[in-house]
């Protein structure tokens, strides 16, 4: 990096003066800040998720393991609704990470922005817009899942009632 600056005299001195300003360094940290706590909201989220997916993979599991033993009994009847919140749990995750990658992509544009001559600005556009929307996906998917969740709740308790 020091040889690319020494030999390229006016790219050293564009970059500092770019980079040399205070007031330039703090607008691009304060640019940051929204991407970042998106990032840190994002890592919040996709906890919740996981913490589900393990559940439901664990739950799943563990009705294998007593359906060989031959105890499963009416869990089996669970089976179907779990692999389909195991699924959506596993897309909401993946999608969750996705923008969690491209937010921080935004995050490196909005400093790369700073030391170099062409603006990104469009492209750091598109990238918070692709975020948005794996975000949105994922959230969709964490919504179906936790849906499928409570309907399949109301249909045990409902059985139950009416097995009283």
């Amino acid at each position: 990096m020091l040889d690319l600056l020494t030999a390229n005299h006016s790219l050293a001195v564009d970059l500092l003066e770019r980079t040399s300003s205070t007031a330039r360094v703090q607008e691009i940290v304060q640019l940051s800040l929204a991407p970042a706590f998106l990032l840190a909201g994002i890592g919040a989220i996709m906890n919740v998720m996981t913490n589900r997916l393990i559940w439901v993979a664990n739950r799943i599991e563990r009705i294998h393991e007593l359906e060989e033993e031959g105890r499963a009994g009416n869990a089996v009847e669970d089976l179907p609704a779990l692999e389909k919140r195991r699924t959506y749990a596993q897309s909401a995750v993946m999608f969750s990470t996705a923008a969690a990658l491209t937010i921080s992509v935004v995050i490196a544009l909005l400093f790369v922005s700073a030391f170099i001559s062409p603006r990104i600005g469009t492209l750091t556009a598109i990238a918070w817009i692709i975020t948005m929307v794996l975000l949105s996906i994922g959230l969709t998917l964490f919504l179906l899942e936790t849906r499928t969740a409570a309907v399949r709740n109301r249909e045990r308790m409902r059985r139950r009632h009416e097995g009283n």
